[in-house]
């Protein structure tokens, strides 16, 4: 096998794949150093959330110790979501209590039964695109047809490329997937392992600036917003933590609006990347100037992508992605945390 990761085609994984959705419940999220997300000595935090490299306002926070002063150091605690599929994971296995996932992600886990509301929106980012290696003769994605594309499904960037080939009139099946979580479908491209990639920031900035890889489609409308989600049992048990969360987010999104230096070496540390990757990450394909109450805008992106998850067998019914997607938003908190200053006061 030349040591490829083992690829099938998309019809012989949409069954499994939904099933592993259905049961994420069933085991926790892992960090980055193999631990288990959540395993920490003493009792529980009073809040335990998330912080992710594609979610750039939840790195500033938790560099700064915002929370921690706020609400004690030995009351919150820090899971690394690697993507929206671990995030929701870890959201339904009740490891997290706040996490950051993608917008259709979100609707995803809660059409199939997990109690999660999304309370900010965090970002509108252009975080994914079609992705070929360095010396690629691939320049459109209708030269996919047959080809290995790795993407990690379950998260934006592979939602990104179910778009994306309809728009080049391919189906999925025209495509081998290869199911890979987001750094090691960077690796795998590079390496030659996969003809192309649905990437996602800051591992497809990094494989550009370090590797030489082309983004052959861009489409923003094909990004969803970055979303901030809540298990239902927090917001009931704890609202008055989960506002003192979001006003955090709303504090450093003023906070790296102010301060786009710190905040793109805030983003290098944490990821351990080039700051010109972070750069290109922050500054370019990242927006953070917007309305963060979750409403219409959110649910206009959302209603195009539902159609995609019905005919996929993704959700369980039409009835039940259309239910999720009118629970999904609770703008109480946003609403309320909106317009925080830098150093945490409110107008």
């Amino acid at each position: 096998m030349n040591g490829r990761p083992t690829m099938r085609p998309l019809r012989t994984v949409l069954p499994a794949l939904l099933a592993l959705l259905l049961l994420a419940g069933c085991a926790a999220g892992e960090n980055a150093d193999g631990t288990v997300a959540g395993d920490a000595g003493g009792g529980p935090a009073a809040v335990r959330l998330d912080y992710a490299y594609y979610n750039p306002e939840s790195l500033v926070i938790r560099e700064q110790g915002w929370l921690e002063q706020e609400l004690g150091q030995d009351n919150v605690q820090w899971v690394l979501s690697q993507g929206s599929n671990k995030a929701n994971e870890n959201l339904r296995a009740g490891v997290i209590d706040v996490g950051s996932t993608a917008g259709t992600p979100a609707l995803l886990a809660r059409a199939n039964g997990s109690p999660i509301r999304s309370i900010d929106v965090y970002s509108r980012p252009e975080w994914s695109a079609i992705v070929v290696p360095a010396g690629s003769a691939i320049t459109d994605p209708a030269q996919l047809r047959g080809r290995k594309v790795a993407v990690t499904q379950g998260t934006d960037p592979y939602f990104f490329l179910v778009q994306t080939l309809a728009r080049a009139g391919l189906d999925r099946d025209d495509v081998e997937i290869v199911n890979l979580q987001h750094s090691d479908g960077r690796t795998a491209l590079e390496r030659g392992d996969v003809d192309a990639w649905a990437g996602l920031d800051p591992f497809m900035a990094q494989s550009e600036l370090s590797a030489g890889s082309r983004l052959i489609y861009r489409n923003l409308d094909f990004n969803s917003y970055g979303l901030l989600n809540a298990t239902e049992s927090f917001l009931e048990r704890d609202p008055d933590t989960a506002a003192v969360v979001v006003r955090a987010y709303e504090r450093a999104r003023a906070w790296i609006a102010e301060n786009p230096d710190e905040a793109v070496a805030t983003l290098a540390r944490a990821a351990s990347i080039d700051p010109a990757v972070a750069r290109k990450q922050l500054t370019e394909r990242t927006r953070l100037d917007i309305d963060p109450v979750p409403g219409p805008d959110q649910r206009a992106v959302l209603e195009r992508l539902l159609p995609i998850l019905v005919s996929e067998n993704l959700v369980r019914s039409e009835s039940d992605a259309r239910t999720a997607l009118d629970t999904l938003f609770e703008p109480r908190f946003a609403e309320q945390a909106a317009g925080t200053r830098s150093d945490g006061s409110r107008p």
